[in-house]
């Protein structure tokens, strides 16, 4: 790594949600080897705690570890909580935690846990840690969505799939929510030192999925896993967004091979956007719904 990278980070604070394995595991560790003061999350304190030793070894830097089950809201305000004692200053926030799920499963809040972890926990989250991202200089929310948002519908009627439940729709729709969120978000920090961009990593070869795989996903995966893009390579677009100079002023933005791009047609009806939010604030029981504090 050249020198002037290798100090590009160097006293900034980047949270990193799912930060124990797969992309967002590589995430930190690049982040760090720029001189980043990383912090991830995860479920399971072992696996984390784990990560964390490999990002110290290849950093040489401080590594905060906060694990939290994001399905749950009272963990992701635990969470927040926590984030808030131990770091005086967030100058990144990147919101990389999700999943996929082929069958329907309901959170300890009685929601549907792709929406839950994929788009209310990062709604809730940011909102939780806006104040301090504020307090901090230029500081920079990034959203991990996928290409799937270019077929991803927001079904307000059945945001829940309480009627009709497919795993794909599901997955489609919160990946777009991530995209309406962080453009909606960008709008609502105009007067702020924030920015908010969401990306498309890529199709990386993690585990991702494997929690509970359906039918296509256990036959197609193994074959086109040779074709996909290792965690590093997926990894990249997140560590450019987070750290590159010239995006300090650029949001409201999707990203995909550290390229701007554009999104689908839908991510910019501003007025679905609005109403997501709204609908999303109620959900996660913030104080004031329509505001982003």
């Amino acid at each position: 790594m050249k020198r002037n990278q290798s100090v590009l980070m160097a006293g900034r604070a980047v949270l990193v949600t799912g930060g124990s394995r797969g992309i967002g595991r590589a995430t930190a560790l690049g982040l760090a080897t720029m001189g980043a003061r990383v912090a991830i999350t995860g479920r399971d304190r072992e696996r984390t705690e784990e990560a964390a030793r490999e990002i110290r070894a290849a950093g040489g830097g401080q590594v905060d570890v906060f694990v939290a089950d994001l399905a749950a809201q009272s963990e992701v305000r635990r969470l927040a909580d926590e984030v808030l004692q131990s770091l005086s200053r967030i100058d990144v926030l990147i919101n990389n935690a999700g999943g996929y799920w082929h069958t329907r499963h309901v959170t300890a809040d009685g929601l549907e846990r792709t929406f839950a972890v994929n788009h209310l926990a990062p709604f809730l989250l940011t909102n939780l840690l806006l104040d301090r991202l504020e307090q901090s200089a230029s500081a920079r929310v990034v959203t991990v969505s996928s290409n799937a948002q270019t077929t991803g519908r927001i079904d307000f009627n059945d945001l829940q799939g309480e009627r009709s439940y497919s795993g794909g729709r599901a997955y489609n729709q919160s990946k777009l929510a991530n995209v309406l969120f962080s453009y909606e978000l960008a709008r609502r920090l105009q007067t702020t030192a924030v920015t908010a961009n969401a990306l498309h990593p890529g199709v990386v070869s993690t585990s991702f999925g494997a929690e509970d795989p359906g039918g296509l996903q256990r036959l197609f995966v193994p074959i086109m896993r040779p074709l996909m893009k290792t965690p590093v390579q997926g990894a990249a677009t997140s560590i450019y967004l987070a750290s590159a100079p010239d995006l300090e002023q650029v949001t409201g933005r999707y990203f995909a091979n550290s390229k701007p791009k554009r999104s689908s047609k839908r991510s910019y009806d501003e007025a679905a956007a609005a109403r997501l939010w709204q609908v999303s604030a109620d959900l996660v029981g913030l104080t004031t719904p329509g505001s982003t504090s």
